[in-house]
Parts: structure tokens; sequence; C-alpha cells
């Protein structure tokens, strides 16, 4: 099946579990942090013994709620916490500490940006603090380990309402759900470490000889990457439509209800797990070691006044204000520090686009060496905005600004220091660079010749002119001043 048929519409919600960025556990002390030896990050509260008691962790209430604000939801007031039991190696109390039906944060938005430049709202049901479970590892021949940092990890779900239509606006979605809550300082979001994984519910409504069909409600389980959201969601359309043209009695939500699946990323396939488990089966009822939550007006608007100008709000502000193309704005707010970097160069006098160019330009490279974002390279905005300003003035070219933007990474050093040290200060004295010129003029009479006739070969010849006056001066020249004197002494130069 192809996606657009117009008699198959995919009804898709989608529940994101991202895990929360704070120094601890959300009913515990253990830190709250990737990579430690298994089992070295536990306590007797996450693993469960008898007589402990849990403490909730005030942070991540905050940080919940602050996303939830974002995405426009009605939040705070009065909560509470509930026991959802469940057996599974990696929960060693049997049971998980979370929010049934008094959720933290419920009915918002959000408006996600598409493709085709269109934009889709998607609602947002409810957004609920609960705690993660562990983690099993599968890398031994004979036996499976269970590693319970995770367990007791501060975890919001944010439950969609069922208003995605495809597997393309299930992935825009998502990546728009990451970008939030890593602007918002919520979570790291790294999809590698496990932060954020998601978990779509599909079925197709089907409309046939004036009748509409309801396929079962899949839900695929544990995705964590983009790609295998967009390719479950995607093999689910397919699968279901071949499904039900086969039965299109006996294929029906009526008839078979739900059913949980996992991924299988080497079939590139989904695979039955088990039926969908209902409320009912998880047994919930009040936590009785917590008390009740009540945020406050005062509380609620001190968190509020935390979440400031959301990503798609700076993305515009831009384009409009900073004249920057979408693609540029865009890579620009993928998270808060990194703007906030083009934004405090720019108040201090530097260009934008002079900036925004020293930004994606090396510090993209650097940052994609070490994995980290561009505002975690070690970049402070008084040298981006000296560099950039540098630039602007022309006391140094592109090739010496990368030399300098390398140092100043390195050393924390003041960028004109580094270039004043380096050499690497443009030459400004007209009678230097004149000597230049005339010497790659008398050095290349057919270029000269080209540029002076006009036609095809003339911008080639001017630039390969250029090139040999900045090598001359070993890239020390001021490229605007050669460009001038060039094009008075070629009679005009370019056309």
């Amino acid at each position: 099946m192809v996606e657009g048929d117009p008699d198959v519409k995919p009804i898709v919600g989608l529940e994101i579990h991202v895990e929360l960025h704070t120094a601890t556990k959300m009913f515990c002390r253990c830190p709250n942090r990737f990579g430690d030896p298994p089992n070295s990050n536990v306590c007797p509260v996450c693993l469960g013994m008898p007589g402990v008691l849990p403490v909730m962790n005030r942070k991540a209430l905050e940080l919940g709620i602050k996303v939830g604000l974002a995405l426009n939801c009605s939040a705070g007031g009065f909560s509470k916490w509930d026991r959802k039991g469940y057996y599974y190696p990696d929960l060693p109390k049997n049971y998980q500490i979370s929010q049934y039906d008094l959720p933290i944060c419920r009915d918002g938005w959000i408006e996600v940006p598409l493709d085709d430049g269109a934009v889709k709202k998607v609602r947002i049901r409810r957004a609920h603090l609960e705690e993660d479970a562990g983690k099993n590892i599968h890398d031994h021949a004979d036996h499976t380990g269970v590693d319970l940092n995770r367990a007791g990890v501060p975890l919001l779900e944010i439950v969609s309402e069922p208003d995605i239509n495809s597997s393309h606006e299930a992935g825009a979605y998502a990546r728009a759900m990451q970008r939030l809550v890593r602007w918002l300082g919520a979570s790291q979001a790294n999809m590698q470490m496990g932060h954020i994984r998601f978990e779509p519910n599909i079925n197709l409504h089907i409309a046939s000889a004036g009748k509409t069909y309801k396929t079962p409600i899949v839900e695929v389980k544990n995705l964590n990457s983009f790609k295998a959201l967009e390719a479950a969601v995607a093999f689910e359309i397919g699968r279901q439509t071949e499904e039900w043209r086969a039965d299109p009695e006996g294929f029906s939500l009526e008839k078979l209800s739900k059913q949980n699946r996992g991924w299988d990323d080497v079939r590139m396939a989904t695979v039955f797990q088990r039926e969908k488990e209902e409320a009912h089966d998880y047994r919930y009822f009040p936590e009785p070691d917590l008390a009740p939550v009540e945020v406050g007006e005062t509380w609620l608007e001190s968190i509020r006044s935390q979440v400031g100008e959301l990503p798609l709000q700076r993305r515009e502000r831009y384009i409009k204000e900073y004249g920057l193309a979408f693609k540029d704005a865009d890579a620009l707010t993928q998270d808060g520090p990194t703007g906030d970097l083009l934004d405090g160069a720019v108040k201090a006098g530097a260009d934008p686009k002079r900036s925004v160019n020293l930004l994606l330009g090396r510090g993209a490279a650097i940052a994609n060496e070490r994995g980290c974002q561009i505002a975690e390279i070690g970049l402070a905005v008084e040298q981006l905005a000296e560099l950039a300003k540098m630039l602007a003035d022309q006391e140094i070219n592109a090739t010496a600004a990368a030399k300098v933007f390398d140092l100043m990474i390195a050393g924390r050093q003041n960028p004109r220091q580094i270039a004043m040290k380096q050499g690497l200060l443009a030459v400004t004295d007209a009678g230097q660079i004149e000597k230049w010129v005339d010497q790659a003029i008398a050095d290349n009479p057919s270029a000269v010749q080209d540029v002076r006739q006009g036609g095809k070969k003339q911008k080639k010849a001017f630039g390969f002119l250029m090139g040999q006056v900045m090598q001359k001066s070993r890239g020390a020249a001021a490229a605007r001043q050669v460009q001038d004197l060039l094009e008075k002494k070629l009679g005009g130069g370019q056309q």
C-alpha cells in the first residue's frame, strides 16, 4: 500500500517518553547519569526494598510542567501519584509510580512544520510524570542481564491525540518534540542514550462501499530513532491495508481490538508481542507513600517565566530581523544556547550573517567532530562577536578566520590577539597591495586579456587573478582592496 490512497486514512497517535535532565532520580537521590557501570547507581528505594519511602524530585516536576506549558497545556493545580502494577525483570518493585487520572499537564497542542511548508496542529491529550524502568542487556550468550541504573529516572510521557495521518507527519511531530524538550533544557533527548523513545498507536479508517471500516489499533513499542518510527508507521499502514483486504469484516477494531507489536530493524517489519493491556490490567490505585501535589498560581507563574521564546518563534524572528535563509534559521534553533550565541553576538554589534557563517561553518564542523551542540564547543559570545566584526571590517579573511576560530576554542583567547600573534591580520597598506596586484597582472597576461575582452571567460579569469594576488600575499591582503584595485587597473573588471 502506498500512503496517499484517498480511501485509506491512517489514524496515528504518539506516546513519547522523555527522560528528564535532572541530577538525581525521580524518587531517590541516586545519580541520573548515563554510561556508569551496571547497577552502580542504585539504592534501596529504586531497588524496591521493603520499608523504604520515596521522595519526589521537585526539579523533575518543574521540568515536566515547563514542557506542558510550552505545549499550551493546562498545567499545575492538584495532582497525585498512582501505582501502576506489572511484573517485569527491569522493574524490581513490580509496580511503577506514575500518574493516572490526574496528570500534571493536559489538553494542549503543538504546531508542527512539515516538509511541504504546511503546518500540522497536533493536540496533546496529557503529559504525566513517572519513573523509568531499568534496561535488559542481551549481550550474553546464555543469559540476559538487567541494569537497574535507569530504574527510577524521571520520565515525562507525552500523549498526543490521534491527529497524525502519515509516517512523515509522525516523524515531523517527533522531531518537533525533540527540539522542544532540548530547547527548554528539560532533556538532552539523545536517542543513542535512550533519553527519548516513541510508541505510535496506528490503525486505519477505510472507506469502502459507503461504509467506514476501522482496523485494529496497534501500538509499536520502544522505537528509539526517527527512522524506525517512520518505517514502523509506514509498514503498519501497508500491513493493515493488506490484512483488511484479505478479510474486511473480520480484521476490525470491534472484533480484534488492540495489540502490541515490536519493530525488527533487520526485517524492517513489526512483529506481534501480546494483546494490548487496558487500564484495569495495571490495577491503578493511589500511591500511599507519596502525598498529592498541588501547584499553586505563584509556583506555576515562576515556572511559566522560564519558558521564554520557543524555537519556531525564534526561527521566524531570525528570518525577519536578521534576514537569514530558512535553512540557516532552522539550524540555529535546534537548541536554545546556540541561538543565544548568535543573539549575544548581534547585541554586541556583530553582523548577523557573519556570525551565522562562523557558527554554521567551523563551529558546526567542530561540534560534529565532538558529537555535541555548537554551544558546547567552548565558544564565548565575546569571541564570536569580535571575530565577526574583524571579518566585516576586512581585518582578516575567511581562511585566517577559520584558523583563529580553532585557536580561540582551544585556548579561550581573544581572536584579535591570536590573529596578531599568528600574523593573520590582513594587510591594508595600499602601496604593498598595489605591488602584489601589479606583479599578478604582469605574470598573467592571458588572464588579463580575458578580463579586458569580457565574455564567458571574464569571471573565471578575474577570480584567478584575485587568487594570484592572495597567493603572493600569503593570504594577508585585504580582499576588498585587491578586488577594487584589480577592477580599476583592468578597466572595469567583471561585468
